[in-house]
């Protein structure tokens, strides 16, 4: 799989976002925190939840200058009768990515052996390109999109002071670590 602290495998590919289709390419978001949002297939059962809310949480994403990415094996037509069918879809703001040739599963090694589709996987990217959390999780286990937002949070904060760690269930304004020999044994 790839690696934590390794640069994201580019991408260009065509996505259904504000009622469009366009090329969506992850180059063109460097300087800016990117999450890409693997899912199985459009019109199933826990994906919906998970986009919705993912969709529910965009706008505290954006804040962060955050961009989201759906991904799925799917078509971007799929993307669109979906969009216009789901009342949970409708809500989504972010570009819904399509992956019908398995090209970017397949560069994020997601990409189910069998079935022809994404696991439901999760990558943070920095603004530098490089892959700063990985979170793979089994086909009945939706994932939640205000812990996607607490590990941003955490994410910026350490990249804003270099040597400062953040402990578990660490949010804003909350106290951080400063490892170190001290720290040995103490906590």
């Amino acid at each position: 799989m790839v690696q934590l602290n390794e640069k994201a495998p580019l991408f260009t590919a065509m996505a259904y976002h504000d009622a469009e289709f366009k090329e969506i390419s992850l180059e063109s978001y460097k300087g800016k925190f990117v999450v890409l949002f693997f899912y199985p297939a459009d019109f199933t059962f826990v994906c919906p939840t998970e986009l919705e809310d993912m969709a529910e949480n965009y706008a505290a994403l954006k804040e962060r200058n955050v961009e989201v990415l759906s991904v799925s094996t799917d078509t971007h037509f799929v993307h669109a009768a979906w969009h216009n069918d789901s009342p949970r879809i409708k809500k989504i703001q972010f570009p819904m990515v399509a992956d019908p040739d398995h090209a970017i599963s397949k560069a994020y090694e997601v990409l189910r052996a069998q079935g022809g589709v994404a696991d439901r996987a999760t990558f943070v990217i920095d603004p530098e390109g490089l892959i700063k959390a990985i979170e793979v999780t089994d086909e009945p286990i939706g994932r939640n999109a205000e812990e996607l937002v607490r590990k941003i949070d955490a994410l910026i904060f350490a990249r804003e002071h270099p040597g400062v760690a953040c402990p578990a269930k660490w949010k804003k304004g909350a106290e951080t670590l400063k490892p170190g020999l001290d720290l040995v044994g103490k906590l």
